[in-house]
């Protein structure tokens, strides 16, 4: 198991979460965070009610856990629909994708995860679908082979990407609307915090939901695994209850300091920063520093780093900023290399 999937604050789905669906909003009034899309999704299905048509085509784009399949998961609720749930590499043929298309109904949601990992021969099949509700197939081989059309109902499909550059441009038009998912700011985390609390009926004071909330990454996935993990913490050494005390206890037991970063964070930084003379350093070079994927760090721990502003990206690499050492208790360099942004 990759590193980035073990960490207790890592945004990538993990089997745990599994028992979160409960946890998870049902409408858009009970939605959260994210207020001008949660606006935007709302007027989407008031106007697709009064016309008593199906949903246009969404795509969600940004970090992990941040709520892309929940928000899917509500859309069809407040359209009163159903959801078929896949991911693009699970789709490797063009049956696949005909297979799940041709069991859809009127106005259902297709949900692709990943959808920046379809392959171009199945991108192909579900252009038409998306644009015209029709699948073309070709049936037979050789000169006999002939194409036939299916007329399919009227769906949805909605996406979710952490990637939207990988996104093919013919793909990405067919999107009706697109919204960006950003990290949620501390008030928002800390509903989240409470509400999920209340769900858990677990007793918490509101300096304790803060301790939580500002650790979590601006995450929702990542803080209602921390709430998990410091109820388990309260449940064995505090009779059940979550104070402040408590949680910032069983958080510095899980190496979650007071900003979120986790060991691996740091380990990251700190070989930019004592390996590298702090930059600037390419991808590749820190990733194979630390025994790590490039991909996984871009798309799991760089987008917050960045969002702290503890990295910067340049031209010529990763660059650690004087914040950044400042958290590891480093002396900034006053003289540093000219950076090429």
């Amino acid at each position: 198991m990759a590193q980035s999937e073990e960490r207790v604050i890592s945004p990538l789905p993990q089997v745990e979460d599994v028992v979160d669906s409960a946890l998870r909003p049902q409408t858009l009034a009970d939605v959260i965070g994210q207020d001008k899309v949660k606006t935007n999704l709302q007027i989407v299905v008031e106007a697709a009610l009064a016309r008593k048509e199906p949903l246009d085509h969404i795509l969600f784009y940004g970090p992990p856990g941040l709520g892309k399949t929940t928000l899917a998961h509500v859309m069809a609720k407040e359209m009163g629909v159903n959801i078929k749930i896949t991911a693009g590499p699970v789709i490797e043929r063009q049956g696949d994708l005909a297979a799940i298309l041709t069991n859809l109904r009127e106005g259902d949601v297709l949900f692709i995860d990943e959808v920046h990992r379809l392959g171009r021969a199945v991108e192909e099949v579900l252009y038409p679908a998306m644009e015209d509700y029709a699948l073309d197939l070709v049936v037979g081989k050789g000169p006999g082979a002939r194409n036939i059309r299916l007329k399919l109902p009227r769906f949805t499909v909605i996406g979710a990407t952490t990637r939207l550059a990988l996104i093919t441009a013919p793909l990405r038009t067919r999107f009706g609307v697109i919204f960006r998912l950003d990290f949620y700011d501390l008030a928002a985390m800390e509903a989240i915090v409470l509400r999920a609390a209340g769900l858990l009926h677990l007793p918490i004071d509101a300096a304790g939901v803060t301790e939580i909330a500002r650790r979590a990454r601006g995450t929702p996935r990542v803080a209602l695994r921390l709430l998990k993990r410091v109820r388990d913490y309260a449940q064995v050494r505090a009779a059940g209850f979550v104070s402040r005390m408590v949680a910032d206890a069983a958080l510095d037991l899980l190496e979650v300091d007071a900003v979120g970063l986790d060991e691996i964070d740091r380990r990251l930084m700190g070989a930019i920063i004592q390996k590298f003379g702090g930059g600037p350093v390419g991808l590749d070079t820190v990733a194979a520093s630390i025994s790590e994927e490039a991909d996984t760090i871009m798309d799991v721990y760089e987008p917050y780093l960045l969002q702290l502003g503890f990295l910067e990206r340049t031209g010529r690499g990763r660059v650690a900023t004087r914040l950044a050492y400042e958290h590891l208790g480093l002396t900034y360099p006053e003289t540093v290399q000219p950076r090429m942004i």
